[in-house]
């Protein structure tokens, strides 16, 4: 039973990673944003096409431009560091 156990805990630690990760990459889209990048850029259509995906699902239910200022990314962040704390707290009490 212990096999199990730490196999869980391994995948919840990638999963822990890649959420991670996912959320430095919200982060430097967003301050792409400011700065305009050039949109033909492999690296910036990379960014976008990872990204977009999750600023639609959270612009479709929640009203996310006040006043010019989109905060998708910061409505992201933050359910990404819940999932992110539960997920630790569930891995922990294994």
């Amino acid at each position: 039973m212990s096999i199990l156990i730490e196999i869980v805990q391994g995948i919840g630690a990638i999963a822990l990673t890649l959420i991670n990760i996912y959320m430095w990459v919200v982060i430097i889209t967003a301050l792409l944003s400011f700065v305009n990048p050039d949109p033909f850029n492999p690296i910036v259509q990379f960014l976008y096409r990872i990204t977009n995906p999750a600023y639609a699902f959270v612009k479709r239910y929640i009203r996310t431009n006040f006043n010019g200022l989109d905060l998708a990314p910061l409505i992201i962040i933050v359910g990404l560091q819940i999932v992110s704390v539960f997920l630790s707290a569930v891995l922990r009490a294994l």
